[in-house]
């Protein structure tokens, strides 16, 4: 049976990670993952809270040793930890702080600083075992799980960190404004440390002036791995940041403008991230230079119909896009939009994503979004907007979307709020979306 270390590139005394300012080697990592593993309960399934990014890496790989499976949800609300409690019956939590879980058991991580270094060799983890079960994010329905095997995984971060150009960049950290529970976070900031040869930082800043003050302290080459979110609130807040070697970004569609103003700003090079749940990363592409996406190496698109698949390299079988997309060869492509995203109103067609460039390139409107209301019996339901934009009457919105949108098009109502409801990578759920309307239309 192949497997596959659960390091690569990494020298037992090389630094793996940074911990509140403190290196951590490969073998102290090691360590920690082993004495944790003969602390875990015997269960099949595991769901990691830890908020520390070290701690959830080494929660995952004892996980692995032990033969169980990381789930990892969209979000953490009781109603979905109580779906999952029900379908996945031995689950239990680990955590390094305080959840109100319910009758899940919770695990904390414990103290292992008086741990003595073990100088035991370097795990191998079976090619075809399941490591996690990553569910899709819910932004078009309820989350489903996908099963992902150690052998797929390793691929996946593996031909990122080469397409990245930082493979076996033993010198360069990367600091993530994402968790390590969402798919980009799991496979951008913690596995690409695990199997590519970078080194991870525990931190997740979320606010400018932590991402700054994070950066500041990395001693040598250091990336950010973020999303258009949090680089929009960085560039917005004009707090001095040290230069970067790289920016990665997800998650959502970056402009080709505020790509340009990042790259200004940061002193490096973006490379923009195209992928889903089901395959994992499929493409990047450097949002200034090009609109066009170029799939990972190993991976081809083909199109059946009206529905373009993903199939080689990490991707097992053939998978079915969620996006509309066009097409210039079997590795190159245009993003046109999400599959669900496509409405039709009086023949006419567009997408959500093209609708919200265009509310989002209207000066004054510091965030905003389209959203389409399900259609009940005996109604026909309009298109909304929820914008945050404190200077801007909706009547001036209006009239400048008229610039830009078929009139068929045109949000009724718009709904002015302060703030988007995002989560913490940025998106904006479906079922999030539909509570904050039911919130805005009884007020």
């Amino acid at each position: 049976m192949q497997s596959i270390p659960l390091l690569k590139f990494h020298q037992p005394e090389s630094v793996f990670a940074w911990q509140d300012g403190n290196a951590i080697s490969a073998q102290r990592f090691l360590t920690d993952v082993i004495s944790l593993a003969e602390r875990l309960p015997a269960r099949s399934f595991v769901l990691n809270l830890c908020a520390d990014r070290y701690r959830f890496v080494v929660g995952f790989a004892a996980a692995m040793l032990r033969g169980q499976i990381s789930l990892l949800p969209p979000n953490h609300t009781p109603d979905l930890i109580n779906r999952l409690t029900q379908h996945y019956a031995d689950l239990y939590c680990l955590a390094d702080s305080a959840h109100s879980l319910g009758s899940l058991q919770t695990i904390f991580y414990p103290d292992m600083s008086d741990v003595s270094l073990l100088h035991s060799p370097m795990p191998e983890i079976p090619d075809s075992q399941v490591a996690a079960m990553v569910f899709t994010s819910g932004s078009t329905g309820n989350p489903m799980p996908n099963e992902k095997t150690w052998g797929a995984l390793s691929r996946d971060v593996t031909a990122e960190a080469s397409r990245l150009g930082i493979l076996d960049r033993g010198d360069l950290t990367l600091l993530g404004t994402v968790p390590p529970q969402h798919m980009y976070g799991f496979e951008s900031t913690a596995l690409i440390a695990m199997q590519g040869g970078v080194i991870l930082h525990a931190a997740k800043p979320f606010f400018p002036a932590d991402v700054s003050t994070a950066l500041d302290k990395i001693p040598g080459p250091r990336a950010l791995v973020t999303t258009p979110v949090h680089l929009r609130a960085l560039l917005s807040s004009n707090i001095v940041v040290p230069k970067l070697d790289l920016i990665v970004c997800a998650t959502a569609p970056l402009s080709r403008e505020l790509a340009l103003q990042a790259i200004e700003y940061f002193g490096a090079p973006l490379q923009e991230i195209y992928g889903f749940t089901e395959a994992g990363q499929v493409a990047s592409r450097e949002t200034a230079l090009t609109e066009e996406w170029r799939t990972f190496d190993g991976l081809s698109l083909h199109q059946k119909g009206e529905t373009t698949y993903v199939s080689g390299g990490h991707v097992v079988g053939e998978l079915p896009l969620n996006d509309i997309v066009e097409l210039h060869s079997d590795t190159t492509f245009l993003l046109l939009g999400r599959t669900a995203d496509l409405i039709n109103i009086a023949g006419k067609r567009t997408s959500l994503a093209s609708l919200n460039h265009h509310l989002n390139a209207i000066d004054g409107i510091q965030d905003g979004v389209f959203f389409m209301p399900d259609e009940k019996a005996g109604n026909t339901d309009r298109l909304a907007a929820f914008v945050v934009a404190p200077e801007l009457g909706t009547r001036e919105i209006l009239n400048a979307l008229r610039l830009r949108v078929d009139p068929v098009f045109l949000p009724r109502p718009i709904h002015k709020v302060d703030a988007l409801p995002r989560n913490s990578t940025g998106k904006l759920p479906r079922a999030t979306l539909e509570k904050l309307l039911q919130q805005c239309n009884r007020d």
